[in-house]
């Protein structure tokens, strides 16, 4: 009897841990720095605040740091914590390679308004700001980079439009797999996002690189070698020795793998 009982008060405990993990998801995804309206960004190159409506009229942040003649732009989806004024300290890496640098905020990030609430919400919400970089860059001369939980909204960019390169940082290869990975105890259907980085893809027609860190602490870089057999033959996979999940922007090997990724035709 004391067996079924203890049985079943672990047992009310799991639901009631899967129900909160259920309901409060985006709390456990998303950790947005929020700026007020009026905040002043302090960088040391040029750049300019862009806001663009979502598909339901909630206005999304980014910032543009541009560079004279530049060769294209980089659309940047950044990591799950923090906002474009810390995010924005990265953009040397592509200004110092002639490229203008694209950072959005999602939505509750930043100066965006509103908050994440559904995986169909955020598809759109950066497939809006996409379109609205479209009306000043010609697409073949636009570059989808993405960072962490950046890497599935990113790759679903790709796949939906004709962009001329896509680069993945630390990607997953779906967030149901890195939950395995992480936390095998979670039912993988109670996950409301499930960013399935492979079938995006698979589906992208530009050529892609993929860059993750083999010392990597949050997403494990055998989610970028499971990628492997759904990239064309021409994609790259480059494992960078010594890198962490956090700062590849500032790694020296991951800026030369970049600088020569761009150059190629």
């Amino acid at each position: 009897m004391f067996l079924v009982k203890a049985f079943l008060v672990l047992l009310l405990f799991y639901v009631l841990a899967m129900s909160v993990l259920y309901f409060q998801q985006e709390r456990m995804i998303f950790f947005p720095q929020r700026l007020p309206q009026h905040y002043s960004f302090a960088f040391g190159q040029e750049f300019q605040e862009v806001v663009v409506p979502a598909k339901d009229g909630v206005n999304l942040h980014g910032l543009l740091f541009t560079v004279a003649a530049p060769k294209g732009l980089v659309f940047y989806l950044h990591g799950n914590a923090g906002s474009v004024d810390s995010w924005g300290e990265i953009a040397a890496t592509y200004t110092d390679l002639g490229y203008d640098l694209y950072i959005l905020d999602y939505r509750g990030y930043g100066k965006s308004e509103g908050n994440i609430s559904r995986e169909k919400q955020l598809y759109e919400d950066v497939q809006a700001a996409y379109k609205h970089m479209l009306q000043s860059y010609a697409e073949d001369q636009m570059i989808i980079a993405g960072y962490s939980i950046g890497t599935g909204p990113a790759a679903m960019l790709a796949a939906a439009n004709s962009p001329g390169q896509l680069i993945l940082q630390a990607p997953y290869y779906s967030l149901a797999d890195l939950m395995r990975k992480l936390y095998p105890f979670v039912p993988g259907f109670l996950l409301k996002y499930k960013f399935e980085t492979f079938r995006f893809v698979e589906k992208t027609r530009a050529p892609i690189a993929i860059f993750h860190g083999r010392q990597d602490e949050v997403i494990y870089y055998g989610s970028s070698e499971k990628l492997q057999e759904h990239l064309k033959p021409k994609d790259k996979i480059i494992l960078l020795e010594g890198q962490g999940h956090n700062g590849m922007n500032d790694n020296p090997r991951y800026k030369e793998e970049l600088a020569q990724v761009l150059a190629s035709p």
